[in-house]
């Protein structure tokens, strides 16, 4: 019926094998069911460029500058992964170990803080690495002593939960 160019790209001009499409304008107005000859007439006399919107069940064409499109079409593209990225970012996580230093500890408490105060949640977890599974109790302290320097910040949603070899708990921001 037709060819792709390449992946994602819309049809335009001659690429469009079509007996009849429907056809709209430049400004949005619809044109009707033509030709694609007289489709293809009509882009040229235009100076701008017939592409394909959809093919399914009848195909629909527009008259277009290409180029303003693909462009517009990035664009778009390009805000949906901006706004998808920020809600990933919404909750952090913090790994801590159960012989952790005093300078890491604070830095990773100086990191959480800012990034509860710009209100998100952060997670905090502690791996426990070989025979320190037997002091689950040790985890729970270093975890207890993060969120009670963080208490006029931020919230317990939960208790320290043990799951297999890590422990953890979030921790959500005070409106």
């Amino acid at each position: 019926m037709f060819r792709i160019a390449k992946q994602n790209e819309a049809l335009i001009n001659e690429q469009i094998n079509f007996k009849e499409v429907i056809v709209i304008g430049p400004n949005g107005e619809k044109m009707g069911l033509k030709s694609i000859e007289d489709a293809r007439t009509l882009a040229s006399y235009a100076g701008l460029d017939l592409v394909l919107m959809t093919s399914t069940p009848q195909p629909v064409c527009k008259i277009i500058d290409y180029n303003k499109y693909r462009y517009e079409k990035r664009k778009k593209e390009k805000d949906q992964r901006k706004k998808q990225m920020a809600q990933n970012l919404e909750i952090k996580e913090y790994r801590l170990s159960v012989t952790i230093d005093v300078h890491d500890f604070e830095t990773k408490l100086r990191n959480a803080t800012a990034y509860l105060q710009k209100g998100h949640k952060v997670k905090v977890t502690i791996r426990f690495k070989g025979r320190q599974i037997a002091h689950p109790e040790l985890g729970r302290d270093v975890i207890l002593k993060f969120c009670d320097r963080l208490e006029g910040i931020a919230i317990k949603e939960s208790e320290p939960k043990l799951e297999g070899r890590s422990m953890g708990l979030t921790l959500a921001p005070i409106k």
